[in-house]
Order: structure tokens, then sequence, then C-alpha cells
């Protein structure tokens, strides 16, 4: 019986006239996470596309999703607001510039405060 591949995941490949032929997904492996005293997180005010909104966006995180979750969980609750982690960006409703960073310092992570 021939192995059936899922084709709706199939980005740019149209047809193959081979029968031994197998789509590569590029799975990109997953990027270690950086000790806190390598890392380089930005600290800022960010208003843009937000409705006007005022929120405190941390950049710079090097590591897996689930870590940049596990931080952002953790910064949204001593601030005790919400917020999202996704895509390399912890976003925290709110100015809370400097309550994020002395929790990022304490916990060992170089940070900037920009704006």
């Amino acid at each position: 019986m021939a192995k059936r591949n899922n084709w709706k995941n199939r980005d740019g490949v149209v047809y193959s006239t081979n029968d031994q032929y197998d789509y590569d997904y590029n799975d990109a492996p997953e990027q270690d996470t950086l000790a806190a005293s390598e890392q380089h997180l930005r600290v800022q005010l960010d208003k843009k596309a937000r409705g006007g909104k005022q929120v405190t966006l941390i950049t710079g995180f090097i590591g897996s999703a689930d870590d940049l979750k596990e931080l952002g969980k953790l910064l949204k609750s001593k601030c005790g607001v919400g917020g999202s982690a996704k895509d390399g960006e912890i976003l925290i409703q709110g100015d809370f510039r400097k309550k994020v960073a002395e929790v990022l310092i304490q916990k060992g992570y170089r940070t900037k405060t920009v704006g």
C-alpha cells in the first residue's frame, strides 16, 4: 500500500510523478534557551497598531516557545495584568516598564529600558 501524504500541508508543491517522493515539511528544530545571564532583553513602551492603548513590549528573548510563555506568565502575574507571549516577544498590557525591568533583573536577565 502506498504511503499517503497530507497534501494540505504542502506549500509550493503542485505535483510529483515520482512514486518514491516524500515531501520535506521543513520542521525546524526548536532553539535552545540561553541562560538568563546571557540574554539581552529590551523593555519598551509601544502604542503602534493597538488603537492608542499602551503595552510594555519585551523583545530579544532567545529560546523555546515554552520558556517564553513561562517568562510571560511570570511577568503578567507580577504586574497583575494580561498580555501575551509569542514570536519572541512578550506583551504586557499597560505601562509597566520599571516593574518589568526590576523583575527581569532579579531573575538574572540583562535588560535595557528603551524610551
